[in-house]
């Protein structure tokens, strides 16, 4: 700890900065060696002693001051590293340097003046006279680099016998001195909790020159960032050991160790932070535009040698390729996405990360630059070590505004697995429930834990979740063809999905909400055409909710059918409704916000009235009670979600005999789970850009020669199909294999990007205008409800309900059947062969990297970083630009 002598010498000489009239002499060295020499002062009292406003002043008023600071400070550690670093005096300077630098730059990148300041050459009056072209940039990022590997220092020295002998560190091989076994390295050093102090430290420095780009506006954030630009090019010689030490130190870590209950509370852990700031490093060097050599072109998403080879740690990642690396990734990637879920008897006795945000940047980026490893997490059922954490972390941040970046990651990672056969055929291994989750209880598989969290989250999650819906329901149509069986919860909220979602009023309400019953039904044809055997429960739910399809089928088209059903929803037919009577694009909302704003507003309201109103009935009143009954209303304990039924239709299923059966059933939450969380009030929160449009992240794959506009997604932009041919078998279609031919267009164009700058200086990355410019009151035409009505998929399930409703009814009568269980048995045991329209095509939607995206992850990624690094808060109140930071 530094003493009060030393600590009041610091703080003068900070004040002397701003206080002289004249700007101190460069070669004073005297008064500059106080700022490291001679002293330790700790990080924290740094940023104590070196407050912001001063900062700003000496930058503003004296900045000549300034300059000469930073490039002592840089100088300084270029010198310790022509001195090997090797005395602890020269290590002490060093470690004062990087506190101090840490303290100062995000200032200097405040001021867009100060932009080229660390981009120029040296004063060319220095000892250095050789090197003045070099910008002092390259300078301090080659000196942190050197110093990463410097024997005794961050790295345990081998050749010990006398100073003669001891390397230079301008000379040392780095590959030797890798810091942890794993990828391209055998030997796992002995860990010392110093040099893990001192490596974090110097990380600690690389990412704070690296976060240059949170002082750029999100139109400006593409532009090459000159700091990761050099760090990862072939001028870094380091390169290669730099990245491995960064892999290998991130994947090898085990928080929990040998298990000792509360160790972690026992002796400091040096390597967590260690871990993070790796991880940190990682993610923010991978980021493909920031490190491309010029603006980005639509072309370049492609991720073709050509675009990545000048960035090593992309080229690097992409070219990783052994089955013992990929497990060596994956298994320490699982281990601690799945560290928040490891329950133990004694509360609090195992060591909990906070770091599964940066992981699922980094598993997302992994998946993105080498497809080789996406196949080989999708080759076993290692995939569902993935998929159950990202489901936990979307259930618990459901209610969480502060929360809304992570539920995004977690849903565009499972849109990218969603996309390849393999995750579909996974999803059906049996699930054991190891975490509480507070969903209901069900026995079943993967798929079932997918579409029981995915309804939780779009009939309970908050209002900013809403753009997601389209990405969820297109996650369940990519792997519906392979759902062998689903549990009869599942069922029963798919049909809740779609019972909410096809009600006259909502269809009506906005331009795009049919297009989630499209979604829901090609689900249930893909699980009709290709699955019919193992679903019973499914088939037996669609029975019963055929009212449901007979309405879809009979909407009305005319004006006045039209008007009536909207006037219906505005006289407040359905009691239940929060969005208090507003329907559509109304203009009844806060006239006072932004149309976009206003028009999200109202569309969320409509989607979660929807979603009340299938279950409206006495106790369901607007706004302020539990989640759970805002979407369904309870009676006894037991969830109904059919009280809409009219008594003719209560009498009909009574025939089938489940006038009481398992769609009133009792839905508990799992033991030991608890309710989705809101943010604390206060909590701090970074603004995200817009979610990009799903027509511009997916490009659809379908073995359908002649299909020019899949009927699943009508009057909305899409990408032209890949032309792919499947090299495998798609499921069986009625008992017969269907092969796959290739699709008649294969040229593929980028959607283009419209990009207009909000009030609050955020991007928003929004497709082209589909029905030209909406205003507020948006009014549905006879002519649109019949464009999209016409083309709903409902053959096969009319055609499964006219052969299969009559048999059950015989079956009822003839049998005296109350037990459904036996309807059930009926139902596993019938066929469709040859009953059943032709079977459609399975079209994948699958992820395409874009613009949009990219910048997103930028954005979301820099905003994670900034709120997580607290200790020292490092850009805590600096103006960054790239997003705003807002409490709840």
């Amino acid at each position: 700890m530094g003493n009060t002598d030393t600590k009041l010498n610091f703080r003068k000489a900070i004040v002397q900065l701003t206080s002289k009239s004249q700007p101190i002499d460069a070669s004073d060295d005297a008064f500059w060696e106080q700022f490291w020499c001679e002293h330790n002062t700790p990080v924290q009292d740094v940023f104590a002693l070196v407050p912001a406003n001063e900062i700003r002043k000496v930058r503003d008023v004296m900045p000549t001051n300034l300059a000469t600071l930073c490039y002592k400070a840089t100088e300084r550690m270029v010198r310790a590293v022509d001195n090997s670093c090797r005395t602890q005096g020269e290590q002490q300077t060093v470690l004062n340097c990087v506190r101090l630098l840490t303290r100062i730059l995000p200032y200097v990148f405040e001021d867009v003046q100060w932009k080229d300041f660390f981009w120029s050459s040296l004063p060319s009056g220095s000892e250095k006279e050789e090197t003045g072209s070099v910008p002092l940039a390259q300078s301090l990022l080659n000196a942190i680099c050197d110093l990463l590997f410097c024997p005794d220092f961050t790295v345990i020295g081998y050749r010990k016998s006398g100073p003669e002998k001891a390397e230079e560190l301008n000379s040392i091989d780095s590959c030797e001195y890798i810091w942890e076994a794993g990828v391209g390295f055998a030997q796992s050093p002995p860990r010392n909790g110093n040099m893990d102090s001192r490596r974090t430290e110097l990380l600690k420095l690389l990412l704070t020159c690296f976060s240059e780009t949170m002082y750029r506006p999100p139109t400006a954030s593409d532009e090459p960032n000159r700091w990761i630009v050099h760090f990862t090019s072939a001028d870094n010689r380091h390169a290669l050991p730099l990245f491995t030490s960064l892999l290998n130190t991130v994947c090898a870590y085990d928080p929990v160790g040998i298990g000792v209950p509360y160790n972690h509370l026992l002796f400091t852990d040096t390597l967590e932070p260690l871990v993070e700031v790796c991880l940190q490093i990682l993610i923010v060097t991978l980021d493909h535009d920031i490190t491309s050599n010029g603006p980005a072109q639509s072309s370049a998403y492609i991720h073709d040698d050509s675009t990545i080879a000048d960035n090593l740690f992309i080229n690097y990642l992409s070219r990783i390729h052994r089955d013992d690396d990929f497990q060596f990734i994956l298994k320490g990637v699982t281990r601690l996405l799945n560290n928040p879920l490891v329950q133990s008897y004694l509360p609090n006795s195992t060591k909990r990360l906070h770091c599964h945000q940066e992981l699922l940047v980094f598993f997302w980026k992994i998946c993105d630059y080498n497809k080789k490893f996406l196949y080989f997490v999708l080759k076993s059922s290692d995939v569902l070590d993935i998929l159950v954490p990202i489901l936990y972390h979307l259930n618990d941040s459901r209610a969480d505004q502060s929360r809304v970046g992570l539920m995004h990651i977690g849903v565009f990672i499972l849109l990218l697995l969603s996309g390849e056969r393999n995750f579909g055929v996974r999803l059906n291994k049996p699930y054991t429930a190891t975490v509480p989750m507070d969903i209901p209880v069900f026995t079943g598989t993967h798929a079932d834990l997918l579409i029981t969290v995915f309804h939780k989250i779009i009939a309970t999650g908050h209002q900013r979740l809403q753009p997601l819906f389209d990405c969820l329901l297109t996650i369940l149509v990519n792997v519906s063809p392979y759902l062998k069986t689903l549990s009869m919860v599942a069922s029963i909220k798919l049909l809740h999905l779609l019972e909410a979602f096809s009600t006259p009023w909502f269809l009506y309400s906005a331009p795009s909400n049919h297009h989630l019953v499209f979604f829901l039904l090609e689900i249930f044809n893909n699980i009709i055409q290709y699955q019919f055997d193992g679903n019973s429960n499914l088939v037996y739910t669609i029975i019963r909710k055929r009212q449901v399809f007979h309405a879809l089928a009979n909407l009305p088209t005319d004006a006045a059918g039209i008007a009536r059903c909207l006037s219906n929803r505005k006289g407040g037919s359905g009691a239940g409704t929060p969005s208090g009577g507003r329907t559509g694009g109304s203009s009844q909302g806060s006239g006072s916000r932004s149309l976009a704003g206003h028009d999200d507003a109202a569309d969320y309201q409509q989607r979660k009235a929807a979603l009340t109103a299938t279950g409206t009935g006495s106790g369901s009143v607007a706004g302020d009670e539990s989640e759970e009954d805002r979407i369904v209303t309870r009676t006894a304990g037991r969830l109904t979600l059919r009280d809409t039924d009219s008594a003719s239709e209560r009498e009909e299923d009574a025939r089938i005999g489940d006038e009481d059966a398992r769609s009133d059933i009792v839905e508990e939450s799992m033991e030991g789970s608890r309710p989705a969380q809101e943010a604390e009030p206060g909590t701090l929160k970074a603004t995200l850009l817009d979610t990009p449009n799903l027509a511009q992240i997916t490009e659809r794959e379908s073995a359908h020669p002649s299909d020019l506009a899949s009927p699943s997604t009508p009057d909305v932009p899409v990408v032209p199909e890949k032309a792919t041919a499947s090299d495998e078998e798609e499921p069986e279609a009625n008992g017969t294999k269907k092969s796959t031919g290739t699709d008649s267009s294969p040229s593929k164009t980028p959607s283009p990007l419209r990009r207009s700058v909000a009030q609050r200086g955020s991007l928003r990355v929004t497709p082209a205008p589909v029905h030209g410019a909406q205003v507020k009151q948006w009014q549905p035409t006879p002519e649109w409800v019949q464009s999209w009505r016409s083309k709903l998929p409902l053959q096969t399930i009319m055609r499964l309900l006219q052969v299969l409703v009559p048999q059950v009814e015989k079956i009822c009568i003839d049998k005296g059947l109350t037990d459904e269980s036996e309807i059930l048995k009926f139902l596993q045991h019938g066929t469709l062969v040859g009953l059943l329209p032709v079977p459609h095509p399975i079209l994948i939607r699958k992820y395409q990297a874009n613009g949009g995206t990219t910048a997103w992850f930028r954005t979301y990624m820099w905003g994670v970083i900034y709120l997580r690094n607290v200790d020292p808060a490092v850009w805590y109140d600096t103006e960054v630009k790239l997003f705003e930071i807002q409490r709840v």
